[in-house]
């Protein structure tokens, strides 16, 4: 997935641990340098890790999804997981199915955090998979589950392309559609 639109995020790590009390996995930390955050395939969503401000709306950062997740583990038990607080889970990303995608944090060590899908219209409420989170976009990518482990189906036979979260407001506010760049009559700012 080429970085056209990417950019370094630049961010703060130290400010980003003292407000999640965890490191972050080295896959993330490489994915913020190349990429940052933004949307892939106009499917999924790469959170950041500490709020930014935006040209038109601020970008997502963990905070909301990772509250969603943890609220949906302790009102349902987080079946498939294993047992520990709501807080041992920390969202990276959501997909277009409002799935979220997640670390289980309860390792000390986050380059062993596996990736958990919060699902919405899966089978599964919760499922763990055993690799990190650039292994799990890949697999995701390249179609490499048995079941989709999301929502959405990402493998469209298209190349797979990324779009960061300031060119998407870019595009948004010249009329375009955020994802593709075509143009698009309801992007825009509105009149007044």
């Amino acid at each position: 997935m080429p970085p056209l639109h990417g950019a370094d995020e630049e961010v703060d790590w130290a400010a980003a641990e003292r407000r999640w009390g965890v490191g972050f996995p080295s896959d993330y930390r490489a994915f913020m340098a190349r990429y940052g955050g933004g949307t892939i395939n106009g499917e999924a969503v790469v959170l950041l890790p500490l709020p930014q401000p935006g040209l038109q709306w601020a970008p997502a950062d963990l905070a909301e999804e990772t509250g969603n997740a943890r609220l949906a583990r302790e009102r349902e038990g987080g079946p498939g997981l294993p047992d520990g607080p709501g807080g041992d889970l920390l969202a990276w990303g959501v997909t277009a199915g409002s799935d979220i995608l997640c670390w289980l944090t309860a390792d000390p060590e986050p380059d062993r955090w596996p990736v958990v899908v919060c699902g919405r219209h899966t089978p599964e409420r919760f499922t763990v998979h055993p690799y990190g989170m650039a292994e799990f976009l890949a697999r995701l990518l390249g179609d490499d589950f048995d079941e989709p482990p999301v929502s959405p189906v990402f493998w469209d036979g298209a190349p797979a392309r990324f779009v960061h979260w300031r060119e998407e407001q870019r595009r948004y506010l010249a009329g375009l559609d955020p994802v593709t760049g075509e143009p698009d009559p309801y992007a825009g700012p509105g009149p007044g």
